[in-house]
């Protein structure tokens, strides 16, 4: 029997290889938005999941290793022999970090709607998944709409990030399908730039006029130095960014969703929910790759006390 989680994360899970320096080594680690947000949310205590594919190599394997000793169950994640893992690179430069993808017919772009986990669908309280998971391949975006039709048929919520990546799919594309998906979508966490190409609207106040007016009932809008704007229909704040040493900003966003989706389900409260994420989301640039510099509940909660006193 399948047991309830909190959070279940769809989409692709990839191996990192970053270079800290230009002309140095690179180093391994992991990423894929939505199993950053996975690794990010059981950090903070959430019980957490992932709903994907991975071929049946040292990748895929690495991958499960991972995510065992992150406590992040992978038991429905499909073994796929024929296809591979996908992986990434990242350089840094004076532009900041930069992504070369090798994804082209991975295991998780292969993902269909019968691949799903129905019973962990039916039981979570949380769908998570983003406009990449969709963005991947045709089958892969089918399965993302049944699973939000399994999800909201049970009861539970649905977080989206919009996560535009324009060399997986064009714009027109990428616009309409985004938005149909803000209108079932519970909580919406976009970051500022791919709103501005998502929205009508180009200023912060009025994005979260538009996502809201689309269906959203929670957005919570990254704007990098400028913090982070919540809004609901009752209420909206902006809580200011959080000064760090930055050193790599691979990954910062799905820290975020990680974070505020553990607390919001731990309180109820959006607002709360976002400045436990905005500072999670800074500590986690503190450090180089997606998942290493991820922090632990208990650093937040140090981080923010700081703040405090």
């Amino acid at each position: 029997m399948t047991s309830a989680v909190d959070i279940v994360c769809l989409g692709e899970p990839m191996v990192e290889l970053n270079q800290h320096e230009a002309g140095g080594a690179y180093h391994p680690g992991f990423g894929g938005d939505v199993s950053n947000a996975a690794v990010a949310a059981a950090r903070q205590g959430a019980r957490v999941a992932l709903a994907t594919a991975l071929g049946t190599d040292v990748f895929g394997d690495s991958l499960r290793a991972m995510w065992k000793a992150e406590g992040v169950d992978d038991s429905e994640v499909k073994a796929n022999p024929d296809a591979p893992t996908g992986i990434y690179f990242v350089t840094h430069g004076a532009d900041g970090h930069r992504f070369s993808y090798r994804r082209a017919g991975s295991a998780a772009s292969l993902y269909q709607p019968r691949d799903l986990p129905k019973d962990m669908l039916a039981k979570t309280r949380v769908l998570h998944f983003s406009a990449i998971s969709q963005a991947i391949s045709a089958s892969a975006c089918d399965a993302c709409f049944a699973a939000v039709e399994q999800v909201r048929a049970a009861g539970g919520l649905i977080s989206y990030d919009t996560n535009l990546r324009l060399a997986l799919w064009p714009l027109a594309r990428a616009r309409a399908v985004i938005r149909f998906t803000i209108g079932m979508t519970d909580i919406i966490l976009p970051g500022l730039d791919d709103a501005r190409q998502i929205c009508h609207a180009q200023d912060a106040d009025g994005i979260a006029d538009e996502l809201l007016g689309l269906g959203a009932k929670v957005v919570a809008l990254t704007m990098g130095g400028d913090g982070v704007l919540v809004a609901t229909a009752e209420r909206r704040e902006t809580l200011a960014a959080h000064k760090v040493k930055a050193l790599d900003a691979t990954g910062a966003g799905d820290a975020f969703d990680g974070a505020f989706l553990a607390e919001y389900l731990r309180s109820g409260d959006a607002f709360a929910a976002a400045a436990h994420a905005n500072a999670a989301a800074a500590l986690s640039v503190t450090g180089y790759g997606a998942v290493a510099p991820l922090p632990r509940r208990a650093d937040v909660e140090a981080f923010l006390a700081g703040k405090a006193g």
